[in-house]
């Protein structure tokens, strides 16, 4: 499942990745949301969880976290 949201300016587009013991990935990948699209900055397995919109939610709130901290 995957979805893509704007936060200040950037595209943040967390990921769940099903891995093959059952557990989802927290995967997120971070742009600049502009015309030129600058540079991509992705993150793999920020952490493991049993429930995809867990992951999803978490890695959402990582990338937020992530630009606040950027700016």
């Amino acid at each position: 499942m995957n979805s893509h949201i704007r936060y200040k300016g950037y595209e943040v587009a967390p990921v769940a990745q099903l891995l093959p013991n059952g557990l989802f990935a927290a995967n997120l990948t971070i742009e600049k949301a502009s015309a030129d699209h600058g540079k991509a900055y992705s993150f793999d397995a920020l952490d493991y969880f049993f429930d995809e919109e867990h992951a999803l939610a978490y890695a959402f709130r990582w990338g937020r976290m992530w630009i606040d901290n950027h700016q």
